[in-house]
């Protein structure tokens, strides 16, 4: 095949920012090659002559009950039996292996591409189901809404989720901040087995600090514990590139992705977008088959100045813009059928400003004097300095919270909520206090300064707390086929099953929603997508989980 020249697509307008080792390259081009032809069936129709009555007049009961019985044996046997011929002619199994294997070479008609996915992950952009918010939303109607894609200011968003899939939410890891669960997403590991269980915490092993935005500790591999999806790809065989995705840029076992671009503040959009078209556009030798993309705009937003801000509808009207580009930019290459492209988010946010305070040095008095190492927000990860009767103060907390009715929560390891997963390592401090949502924890020395209008870190039960899943593309297109193919096959059923496709449902509009589910299930969903589920690592997720829908 020849070099030619590269494809005419419409052109992006460029930015007056620019990242950091950012190259161009030029396109490989190949030859189109022919795709696959449309098959047509004739079928002859046989004329059924009318049925003509015999010079009698009347039939028996019993032989209108015999002709009645056939009848509607009849019309079950075609209900069962037919639809099942026609379905048959795709298997899903070889509908889903064909659509994911990521060896096969696959033509948009300029060029040839392997099976590829992008995840894209928006902070702090929560995503609450009217439906589980109904209550919610009656109280605060005309008020604030619910979550942020019901505010008419996300046109594309909603668009390509109708177009492919959303989830009525997605949960994240407790707790529900930024790096644990950016870490669980990439890894599908709760916080207790990766080892980030906040963003700035204290290591009693080693004896140093983990701070989420000092370099030294950050890319510091030794605090990263499990398998990133860009290191089992890149065991695979498979090209990765990273931008900006939170984490260290090599792993603790040297592992480290095809490109990777660093944290940069403010860098707009539109540059990121066309950082991840320069590297679909170039020759399939160096293109990256994974990408990651990480955009931190709505959530600085929703700190600043609170989750229903102008600020934040401003922020998220930019957001869906940089969705539809994405999306619009695979469209025009013809790639819509090769790239997945998923929208995650790492959690929601809350309004924080005007909480009701907890100070805890009035609770602790003198023992807030004996207070070594304080970990999370706005949770409060307690360790007291050697010597200290730690019994004394644990009761003396949970005495406070038992006459706070309902206000905030303490726990150890030992009394930690099971759906957390937040005991099982020593990086968790020993005393945990977690105020529940409207109440924040402070001291008379900080007196609430430097809180934010907008939070998270909450109960990751919370609604408020919850996270967004959006996707378009292959896996989309195979579960709503899949979906279809069931339905039709169990038309006569599915009066009696109440959901033929356990896990998820097809509203009125075609609108294709799951069910909520938990972040850890994402690692196991890209591997799938990639075609590399043999080389998956061991994660917290779901044995079995996505099988449902496929």
């Amino acid at each position: 095949m020849k070099d030619t020249d590269p494809p005419s697509y419409p052109p992006t307008p460029t930015s007056q920012h620019s990242l950091q080792e950012f190259d161009d390259h030029e396109l490989f081009v190949i030859d189109e090659e022919s795709a696959g032809l449309l098959s047509q069936v004739d079928r002859d129709v046989e004329q059924v002559k009318p049925y003509q009555h015999r010079n009698s007049t009347t039939l028996d009961s019993r032989t209108l009950l015999r002709r009645l019985a056939f009848l509607v044996s009849f019309i079950l046997l075609g209900a069962f039996v037919v639809p099942s011929i026609f379905n048959s002619s795709i298997p899903r199994k070889q509908l889903v292996c064909d659509t994911f294997d990521n060896r096969k070479l696959r033509s948009n008609g300029t060029h040839m591409y392997k099976k590829s996915s992008i995840i894209v992950s928006i902070d702090g952009l929560r995503y609450v189901s009217p439906l589980t918010e109904y209550t919610w939303l009656l109280i605060w109607a005309c008020i604030r809404r619910a979550d942020y894609l019901d505010r008419g200011l996300t046109p594309h968003l909603l668009a390509i989720s109708k177009d492919g899939l959303r989830a009525k939410s997605m949960k994240p890891v407790f707790p529900t901040l930024t790096f644990p669960n950016h870490w669980a997403l990439m890894t599908g590991l709760y916080a207790e087995s990766h080892g980030i269980v906040a963003n700035n915490f204290w290591d009693p092993h080693t004896g140093n600090e983990f701070h989420y935005n000092k370099i030294e500790s950050c890319w510091n591999s030794t605090w990263w514990y499990g398998e990133p999806m860009w290191e089992t790809a890149e065991k695979a065989g498979i090209r990765t590139a990273n931008l900006m995705w939170p984490g260290p840029p090599t792993t603790s076992t040297g592992a480290s992705s095809t490109y990777f671009v660093p944290w940069q503040d403010k860098i707009p959009m539109k540059v990121k977008h066309d950082k991840i078209m320069q590297w679909i556009d170039m020759p399939m030798h160096e293109r990256p088959q994974f990408i990651m993309a990480y955009e931190p705009s709505l959530d600085q937003a929703g700190h600043s100045k609170g989750p229903t801000s102008d600020l934040v509808n401003q922020v998220l009207a930019e957001v869906d813009q940089f969705a539809k580009d994405l999306h619009d930019s695979l469209e025009a290459r013809n790639l819509t059928d090769i790239f997945d492209l998923v929208f995650v988010s790492d959690h929601g946010m809350t309004d924080t400003s005007n909480p009701e305070w907890i100070f805890i040095d009035d609770i602790l008095e003198e023992g807030f004097e004996l207070i070594e190492h304080e970990d999370g927000w706005p949770a409060m990860g307690l360790r007291f300095s050697p010597g200290t009767n730690v019994s004394h103060y644990l009761n003396v907390l949970r005495n406070a919270a038992h006459l706070s009715n309902g206000k905030f929560d303490v726990y150890t390891h030992e009394t930690m909520p099971e759906r957390w997963h937040f005991a099982h390592n020593d990086r968790i401090a020993p005393i945990y206090v977690v105020p529940r949502m409207g109440y924040a924890l402070t001291n008379r020395i900080e007196n609430s300064t430097g809180m934010s209008k907008g939070n998270h870190g909450y109960d990751n039960d919370e609604p408020s707390m919850q996270a967004m899943f959006v996707a378009h593309g292959p896996f989309a297109s195979v579960l709503k086929t899949i979906h279809g193919a069931s339905v039709s096959k169990g038309s006569m059923l599915s009066h009696f099953l109440s959901r033929p496709n356990k896990g998820w449902h097809s509203t009125s509009n075609e609108v294709y929603v799951m069910d909520t589910f938990e972040n850890v299930e994402v690692y196991n969903l890209m591997m799938k997508l990639l075609g590399i589920e043999a080389h998956a690592a061991k994660t917290n997720g779901t044995a079995g989980f996505w099988d449902k829908y496929f």
